[in-house]
């Protein structure tokens, strides 16, 4: 699809539907600042549909102008901490408006002495202004890929940030890989309905955090609609179930 040919459908969407855009290359975590092009033309998106929300990760995946087709964990260290703050407030000064961050899915045990997530995350807020995108599917696969309870992750996100810091959810499925009989690991793949861990975490967040704006993942194998439209009337209960008010919820293919 062309750029061209991109916009007019996001048009279309755009006259019926609040917009949420996110991003996967602004790679806020690496040394190097965001490339010039892509944040002009993410710039320009924004200042085009005027989206609700703008968001990337926590995490970073280019290099010297090369970039790798994933999304890729931070030292949660102060050196790191100095770059994501920089980057961040490039990103900010540019869009003109807050940029959110989500947590990224993890893969290994590769915790070093510094921060924990929550806490950096919480200092990067304090100092930029930005905001969190809780992509609770990550964390819960970030947990049990940890041998951690996500329950207790989420508790620590809980207490490290404020209500207030919080400005959008993520759910989608994952998959769970057999390594061998005794191992295996879950993949953050986008293609399949959300499990039931992840709405019992889900119902949690938001018990506590109150009507956060709700975006369901889905971009591989992706159904039916009408597969989508139960995911989503799952996550709308669930947010009049425990929420005083509701919210806007939005599926992404």
């Amino acid at each position: 699809m062309t750029h061209a040919a991109f916009c007019a459908d996001l048009e279309v969407i755009a006259r019926d539907y609040p917009l949420s855009l996110h991003a996967v290359g602004l790679s806020l975590g690496s040394i190097d600042p965001p490339d010039p092009e892509h944040l002009q033309l993410l710039a320009d998106l924004v200042a085009r549909f005027q989206p609700n929300l703008v968001s990337d990760h926590l995490s970073w995946n280019a290099v010297r102008g090369r970039h790798v087709p994933d999304l890729l964990p931070l030292p949660y260290t102060q050196e790191a901490l100095q770059v994501v703050i920089r980057n961040v407030q490039r990103v900010q000064d540019v869009l003109k408006r807050e940029l959110l961050l989500e947590n990224p899915s993890k893969y290994l045990d590769g915790r070093e002495p510094g921060s924990s997530e929550p806490e950096f995350l919480a200092e990067v807020v304090l100092r930029t202004g930005c905001g969190v995108l809780l992509d609770v599917n990550n964390l819960h696969v970030s947990a049990v890929n940890r041998g951690d309870d996500p329950a207790d992750e989420l508790a620590s996100f809980l207490h490290a940030l404020r209500v207030e810091d919080f400005g959008e959810i993520h759910l989608a499925g994952h998959s769970i890989v057999q390594l061998d009989h005794e191992k295996s690991f879950r993949l953050d793949d986008h293609g399949s309905p959300v499990c039931d861990d992840v709405w019992q975490l889900y119902e949690s967040a938001i018990r506590a955090l109150g009507p956060v704006p709700t975006l369901i993942e889905w971009d591989t194998q992706i159904p039916s609609f009408e597969v989508l439209q139960e995911e989503t009337a799952v996550a709308q209960s669930l947010l009049q179930r425990n929420a005083r008010q509701g919210t806007a919820l939005a599926v992404a293919i």
